[in-house]
């Protein structure tokens, strides 16, 4: 599907993954609507403005805000064709801990704005971009969601965060079956570990053990990494109802 003329809205977009691939998508001529946090929004626009980017203030897991974000992409001038899903979290604790069990209200946030959040957006906008006029093939959009590797090798404190990705996994073939009739492609990336805001605050040292666990290349993932696979999903017709693990080849060993 061509990205060019097109509204694509990118959720978390402000930072990381999700602000690479506003960028990238904005770069091949999408109008961009990047989803997030007002904190996170008002650091992005002081970083810098991006062309063709405009930032939405919303909440992933509020009905009405994604909504009104949704309309704002479809009023836009041009079809909205393009949703991924990044806003998420990952709080570390383990079941039992010297603290006693893992606290439930944490465990609900979690999965709350990862899993939830995800299905929340993928509903509203799968609705807009049902009503958009059919392409080839009768295609009339894609939404790609974002995973973990957790999902799949989940560590040690990592039970509520590779929880809901485990929920972001098991979604993504049925949410391509429902919608397939509509013309909505289905996708999702399960990303290793890439050198976002999030590991800024860790030590030269922490980083270089992470990069050594991964067999090759023998890096971190970068953001314009995912941001280039998120693309050529979006570009690639025949994709949908796929995980796509994008690691390194990387297996998380238990801690």
């Amino acid at each position: 599907m061509q990205i060019r003329d097109t509204a694509a809205i990118v959720t978390g977009g402000a930072s990381g993954l999700g602000g690479a691939t506003a960028k990238a998508l904005a770069a091949k001529g999408a109008k961009v609507f990047a989803l997030d946090l007002a904190p996170s929004i008002k650091t992005a626009e002081k970083a810098e403005q991006v062309e063709g980017v405009t930032y939405v203030e919303a909440d992933v897991t509020n009905h009405e805000q994604v909504r009104a974000a949704v309309e704002q992409a479809t009023g836009s001038g041009s079809p909205l064709r393009i949703v991924v899903n990044c806003a998420g979290i990952g709080p570390s604790a383990r079941v039992l801990s010297r603290k006693g069990p893992h606290d439930l209200d944490l465990f609900a946030k979690v999965v709350q704005i990862n899993l939830i959040g995800t299905f929340n957006v993928l509903t509203i906008a799968a609705e807009a971009i049902a009503k958009t006029e059919p392409l080839d093939d009768n295609a009339r959009g894609v939404i790609v969601n974002t995973a973990s590797v957790a999902a799949f090798d989940g560590q040690i404190g990592q039970i509520a965060y590779a929880a809901s990705k485990g929920g972001v996994v098991g979604l993504t073939l049925p949410a391509a079956r429902d919608l397939a009739s509509h013309g909505i492609r289905v996708a999702t990336i399960a990303p290793g570990i890439i050198d976002t805001p999030m590991l800024a605050t860790v030590s030269d040292e922490f980083r270089a053990g992470l990069a050594a666990g991964v067999p090759f290349p023998k890096r971190l993932g970068r953001p314009d990494e995912y941001a280039q696979l998120a693309t050529t999903i979006v570009e690639h017709d025949y994709l949908n109802g796929e995980v796509i693990r994008l690691d390194g080849s990387l297996r998380m060993a238990p801690k």
